[in-house]
């Protein structure tokens, strides 16, 4: 799997746990490892401009995702296909105080951040009240696996 990771931003984003994270959640998801990812930290001023750009929306927002091959979720007997998942891009900035809000760190919010990321670019969506639970499920699933897993290896 080829996931890359750019912090453009003075923020401190731990990113070899971001790996970690995207690493494991493509697993869980069942994506072909030859799969390719980015995820890029942006500051404020980018991600206005890219929330204008492409949702025509106006100020910054937390997180955007760019799919590039409509890949979907795999299944234990079959991976998806190697291809491009695409491009997340993730606001420390707004993710802090989000954080501040929720009564979590950051790295907290940004994981949970680059995790719904990567389920819109596996075509997950929260628009109706069905896929909203589905999709909120499974990101809740793969964030509690992560956590667990990391406090495993941390013993």
């Amino acid at each position: 799997m080829s996931i890359e990771i750019n912090n453009e931003t003075t923020a401190d984003v731990d990113e070899a746990r971001v790996l970690r994270l995207a690493t494991f959640a493509l697993d869980h998801l069942h994506v072909h490892p030859d799969a390719d990812l980015a995820v890029q930290f942006v500051d404020v001023g980018a991600m206005e401009e890219l929330h204008v750009q492409w949702m025509d929306e106006p100020g910054p927002t937390d997180v955007l995702s760019f799919p590039m091959d409509e890949l979907r979720p795999g299944s234990v007997d079959r991976l998806t296909p190697p291809g491009l998942l695409g491009d997340i891009v993730v606001c420390p900035e707004i993710a802090a105080l989000q954080a501040k809000e929720a009564g979590h760190s950051a790295m907290d919010e940004m994981l949970m951040l680059v995790t719904h990321g990567m389920l819109h670019l596996l075509g997950f969506d929260h628009a109706e009240p069905d896929e909203e639970r589905v999709m909120f499920g499974l990101q809740r699933e793969i964030l509690v696996g992560f956590h667990g897993l990391e406090r495993k290896q941390r013993s």
